[in-house]
């Protein structure tokens, strides 16, 4: 079978066939593996949901980990983000679903890793913003940079000396880049 001819898989049979202990996105129909990744990743990834989630309480909304969020539909987008907040007002009165979310997060935070190529980046940012992301921090640790998307397709690449904050998305959060780094 071809890449032409292979059958692009829905959400619900992604589900279906895949156990869900193993780290996988569905992107565009097409199940993506996901690395394990490196210390400095995993570090930072865990200081940015600290600082969401310390600024987060139950009037804010939720703050988690990799979960999974249905970008599109036919074909079918399932991506898991490093870090994600979701506003209160989003939620449903039920709160986190079991499974994945319906829609994209208000904020998608990605991590780049030792392993992650620039295209890929790439790939990952115009799905979360075509999903309807409405804030979006790719962070560097490497260069100690974080480059800040919103919704009205500005970017603007923050250093250790700024402060990033949102007050549309998340009104009273506001740290130093380089409290990201420490």
């Amino acid at each position: 079978m071809t890449a032409n001819t292979l059958k692009r898989l829905t959400i619900e049979e992604f589900v279906a066939q895949y156990p869900e202990n193993e780290r996988l996105e569905l992107v565009h129909g097409e199940v993506v593996p996901i690395r394990l990744c490196g210390g400095v990743h995993g570090g930072v990834k865990a200081r940015v949901g600290t600082l969401l989630y310390g600024w987060a309480d139950e009037t804010r909304g939720a703050v988690g980990f990799s979960s999974g969020f249905v970008l599109a539909r036919d074909p079918d987008t399932v991506r898991g983000p490093d870090v994600w907040f979701v506003r209160a007002e989003r939620m449903r009165s039920s709160g986190v679903p079991e499974g994945f979310w319906e829609g994209a997060p208000d904020l998608a935070v990605e991590v780049v890793d030792f392993q992650n190529t620039e295209l890929e980046m790439l790939g990952r940012v115009q799905d979360w913003l075509e999903g309807g992301t409405l804030l979006l921090w790719v962070v560097y640790p490497e260069r100690e940079q974080i480059k800040v998307y919103g919704a009205d397709g500005l970017v603007r690449t923050l250093e250790k000396g700024d402060t990033l904050e949102s007050e549309a998305i998340l009104p009273g959060f506001r740290c130093r880049v380089s409290e990201v780094f420490e």
